[in-house]
C-alpha cells in the first residue's frame, strides 16, 4: 500500500480526531472496534463468508480477518489486535506487513482470552463497536453500539478523505475493467452468468469479494431492479444488457451501471438503442449540477423531469414533464431514487441524517425509495443513476388509472422486451462541481 502511505497517514490522523470528537460527546474514553465473528450456518459445519464491517475495515485495511480489534484512545496510538489461534485446518492470520503498519502498535495472539488480557482491565468507560458473541460481550464494556457514539461517527464518514477518495478511484477502475469484459461477452452472445464470469476475471476478484451481488439482466430481465438471477442458457436473441456490477478496493466499492443495445436493424432496437443516447444525455446534465451546497433533493427531482423530457421526445407519454412530475406519471417508468452515499458501503450510512446529533432529514412526498436526503457536501461520494423501465407491474397500475391515457401504449409494447435502461457513474463532490470517477475510469482504458 505503498501509493497511499502518505494520504493513508493523513487519513488515519482525521479518523482519530472525528472518534477522540465522538467519544467526547458521547462519554466514553475509548472505543474498541471489532472486525466480527464467523457466522456458522444453521446446522451446519460451514460459515457464511466472512466480511469486516465498515468501521473496522476505515481503520485497517486487513484481508477480512474475523476476531480483530482496533482499540482507539484519545492521545494515543491505535493499537490493533489480531486473533490467531493455532490451526492446521486453515491459514492462520499473521502480522501484516505494509507502510500501514507503521502507525498502529499490532499484537498478534492465539485467542480472544488473550486480546481481553492485553487490553485495560477496567473497560467500563469503554464502547464496542461490531456485533460480537457470547464471549465478547461478556467483557465488561460500558455500551454496545451506541446510538450517541454512531450516530456522530455516521455523520462524519460521509466526507470522504484523500485517502479513501484513491481507494474508490482504484474500485472505479477495476469496475470499469470488468463493464468493458462484460460488454465484449454480451456482444459475443453470452448467457447471463458467461457475462457475470466475464467481469469477473476481469477484475480479478472472487465472486465473495465483490461490494454486491452483480445484477447482469439480459432483455426484458432489466426491467427488475434488484434482479438476482443468472442465467446459463442464452435467450433466444439478445436484445439488451443491463449491468449494476462493482468492484472494491480494501472494502471501498464501486457501483457502476452500463445498459448495452444489441447490433440489430429493427425498428424498436434503433428506437431503443436511441433511447440509452438519451439517457446518457439525460444522466451527464445531472452530473453537471452536483457541487457542494446543493440540495439532493433537487437533483432527484430534476431527474424526474429529466426522464420526462425523454419519454416526451420518445412519444411515450403525450403530456408535459411538470405534468408527469406532478401525476406520478415519470415515477411509472422511474420508481428508485437517483442515487446514494458511497464508500465502505455501497448504500453509505447517514444518507438521511440531519446532523451529527441525529435526526432526518425527510423524503418528498410520492418519492419513498430516496436514499440520500442531506444538502452535498466537498468530500461526499455519490451515485448518479437515472433509469427508465418497463416494470410490467407499475404499467399495468397505470394503465388501470387516469394516467394511463397519457401513455402510448404501442410504443410502451414495442421496447419491454428490452426491459429497460440504468447508467450510473460514481461522483466525488466538490466545491465547483464533482469527479467523475467512473467515467476517468473508463476514459483511462480507452
Amino acid at each position: 500500500m505503498a501509493e497511499f502511505g502518505t494520504e493513508y497517514a493523513q487519513h488515519l490522523e482525521t479518523l482519530q480526531a472525528r472518534f477522540e470528537s465522538a467519544l467526547g460527546t458521547a462519554g466514553h474514553e475509548a472505543a474498541l472496534v471489532y472486525s466480527g465473528l464467523l457466522l456458522p450456518a444453521f446446522r451446519d459445519d460451514q460459515s457464511y463468508p466472512f466480511r469486516a464491517p465498515a468501521w473496522f475495515s476505515i481503520w485497517a485495511p486487513l484481508p477480512p480477518t474475523p476476531d480483530c480489534f482496533v482499540h482507539v484512545k484519545p492521545g494515543s496510538r491505535p493499537e490493533l489486535l489480531i486473533c490467531s489461534p493455532p490451526d492446521f485446518w486453515y491459514e492462520q492470520a499473521t502480522r501484516p506487513t505494509g507502510d500501514w503498519t507503521r502507525h498502529f502498535d499490532i499484537r498478534v495472539v492465539g485467542s480472544l482470552a488473550e486480546i481481553r488480557a492485553a487490553l485495560p482491565q477496567d473497560l467500563s468507560r469503554v464502547a464496542l463497536i461490531g456485533e460480537p458473541g457470547a464471549e465478547v460481550a461478556g467483557w465488561g464494556v460500558a455500551a454496545i453500539n451506541p446510538e450517541k457514539l454512531l450516530l456522530a461517527l455516521d455523520y462524519t464518514r460521509a466526507v470522504k478523505t484523500s485517502y479513501e477518495l484513491a481507494r474508490l478511484r482504484l474500485a472505479n477502475r477495476l469496475g470499469a475493467r470488468g463493464h468493458i469484459a462484460a460488454a465484449a461477452a454480451f456482444g459475443a452472445g453470452e448467457s447471463e452468468y458467461g457475462i457475470h464470469q466475464a467481469f469477473v476475471e476481469a477484475t480479478d476478484l472472487r465472486e465473495q469479494e465483490l461490494p454486491y451481488n452483480a445484477i447482469v439482466a439480459l432483455n426484458e430481465a432489466g426491467s427488475v431492479l434488484h434482479y438476482q438471477n443468472l442465467r446459463r442458457t442464452p435467450p433466444a436473441a439478445h436484445h439488451s444488457l443491463l449491468i449494476d456490477a462493482g468492484a472494491q478496493s480494501a472494502g471501498y466499492a464501486s457501483d457502476i451501471t452500463r445498459t448495452l443495445a444489441a447490433a440489430t436493424n429493427t425498428a424498436a432496437a434503433r428506437d431503443f438503442a436511441a433511447l440509452i443516447v438519451a439517457m446518457d444525455e439525460a444522466q451527464q446534465s445531472l452530473c453537471a449540477q452536483v457541487r457542494a451546497g446543493v440540495e439532493w433533493i433537487d437533483i432527484h427531482l430534476a431527474s424526474h423531469h429529466a426522464v420526462a423530457r425523454v419519454l416526451r421526445a420518445a412519444e411515450l407519454i403525450d403530456c408535459t414533464p411538470e405534468e408527469a412530475l406532478d401525476t406520478g406519471i415519470s415515477s411509472v417508468f422511474l420508481p428508485h431514487g437517483i442515487g446514494h452515499l458511497l464508500g465502505l458501503q455501497v448504500h453509505d450510512v447517514a444518507g438521511f441524517q440531519r446532523s451529527a446529533a441525529g435526526g432526518a432529514i425527510a423524503r418528498p412526498a410520492g418519492h419513498p425509495y430516496l436514499r440520500l436526503t442531506r444538502r452535498l457536501e466537498t468530500g461526499f461520494v455519490v451515485t448518479m443513476e437515472p433509469g427508465l423501465y418497463f416494470i410490467g407491474q407499475l404499467l399495468e397500475q397505470a394503465r388501470a388509472d387516469a394516467r394511463g391515457k397519457h401513455i402510448n401504449w404501442r410504443r410502451v409494447e414495442s421496447l419491454r422486451p428490452f426491459g429497460g435502461i440504468r447508467i450510473e457513474d460514481d461522483l466525488a463532490v466538490t466545491a465547483s462541481g464533482c469527479e467523475n470517477l467512473t467515467r476517468d475510469a473508463f476514459a483511462a482504458l480507452n
